[in-house]
């Protein structure tokens, strides 16, 4: 009778480990779309234009790549736990530049550095996440982590935004305090992680150093291309929105609402974020059928609100696409990882993720260049066709590379 409490110990601890292992997960993606509703505010404060907008958000997507392959694998070697008090650490320096330095140079370092922070959590707070619910319920499956990994990954990437924009319009500084909001945060989840337990065994001796391989064998090239493309057109939807949406309602719209600003984002990853949690095959026919019908006619319904503009039918449009794309990235993440052999299968990944950063990055780069000779609006049209008809070829083509 006395050795079951000692039994259930260790799964209470695992289980108390999990849930602060999703807060430090939400926290530091929250901090890397905060500054999306308050770029408006960045511009006219410091007269940015449209174009450095993009590049400002590009230099986000730069940490999370070069991070992803230099540091979000060592939890393997250096345990879960090491690195996501490093994650979280690095955030909170992020968090402190935003705070003290709102010109361009502090806005370009604390944007890497968010990136960096979010390329060591995911792959190790995803991990962390299993291992811990598996740890904490043994026997009940890993259904329960991976939703709450995706929550955290997507809807910490929705709820930044919403909160920035949200106390732009209701508190003072609004160019600093939801810096402030998250590095308490941060702080406080810092110093929670010592009550996670170490879910990794540590090598002994350390292998040699090496950066993430990001390799896909020749019997998987064909797949790996659709899947590839897949999550190229679904970040560089979720970036268009993220870079740049929030400047639209203000500017095409004319709606001087922060919190609205931020709902433009919050609106595609949130929506990205609950279609996931509720497809339970996203490589199955029909979720994928519905993910190539959604992109397309979310981004008509966007176009049009653009020409004739309409707050509530940008909102609808937006939703329309998050759901879309978020189908189409967790196919493309289903269709590599079912595929792929047990001992291939993280540096395919890695590859996936590289595709779809750069997919956020260099699509957005190249809106804002284009910003600059043509209106808004044009603009965004152009970029909707195209990435309507990508969509459409590229889901038909991942419908035919489902496992």
């Amino acid at each position: 009778m006395l050795e079951r409490p000692a039994r259930e110990r260790p799964a209470r601890r695992s289980e108390v480990g999990f849930w602060i292992v999703a807060v430090a997960f939400t926290a530091v993606m929250s901090l890397g779309t905060a500054p999306s509703p308050l770029y408006p505010l960045y511009q006219e404060r410091y007269g940015f234009s449209a174009a450095v907008v993009t590049v400002v958000f590009a230099a986000y997507a730069v940490g999370v790549i070069v991070s992803l392959f230099l540091l979000g694998h060592l939890s393997d070697q250096l345990g879960r736990r090491r690195m996501l008090l490093a994650a979280v650490a690095t955030a909170v320096s992020s968090a402190a530049v935003f705070t003290v330095w709102p010109q361009l140079p502090g806005l370009l370092s604390a944007r890497v550095l968010s990136g960096v922070a979010v390329g060591m959590i995911t792959s190790t707070g995803v991990a962390a996440l299993a291992e811990l619910d598996a740890a904490g319920r043994p026997g009940r499956g890993g259904r329960r982590a991976a939703v709450v990994g995706t929550a955290a990954n997507l809807g910490g990437l929705g709820f930044g935004p919403f909160l920035a924009g949200l106390l732009a319009d209701l508190a003072p500084w609004p160019l600093h305090l939801s810096y402030v909001v998250h590095l308490v945060v941060l702080v406080a989840v810092a110093a929670l992680l010592a009550l996670v337990p170490e879910t990794v065994r540590r090598p002994d001796p350390r292998p040699p150093y090496r950066p993430q391989r990001a390799a896909v064998p020749p019997e998987l090239r064909r797949q790996f291309a659709v899947a590839a493309l897949a999550a190229i057109v679904a970040f560089a939807l979720f970036g268009l929105f993220a870079a740049l949406g929030s400047a639209f309602i203000r500017g095409t719209l004319g709606s001087a609402s922060h919190t609205l600003g931020g709902l433009s984002t919050t609106a595609t990853f949130g929506t990205a974020a609950l279609v996931q949690a509720l497809v339970r095959d996203p490589a199955g026919r029909w979720a994928g059928l519905l993910g190539t019908v959604a992109v397309p006619l979310g981004l008509a319904v966007v176009v049009a609100a653009t020409w004739w503009p309409s707050l509530p039918l940008f909102l609808a449009g937006e939703v329309a696409v998050g759901a879309g794309a978020g189908l189409m990235f967790a196919g493309a993440v289903r269709v590599v990882a079912a595929t792929a052999a047990p001992q291939n299968r993280a540096e395919v990944l890695a590859g996936l993720f590289l595709a779809a950063y750069l997919g956020l990055t260099l699509p957005v780069l190249g809106l804002g260049a284009a910003s600059r000779y043509a209106a808004l609006p044009v603009v965004l049209t152009a970029y909707a066709a195209l990435a309507a008809v990508v969509a459409v070829s590229t889901g038909r083509a991942l419908r035919r590379a489902r496992p």
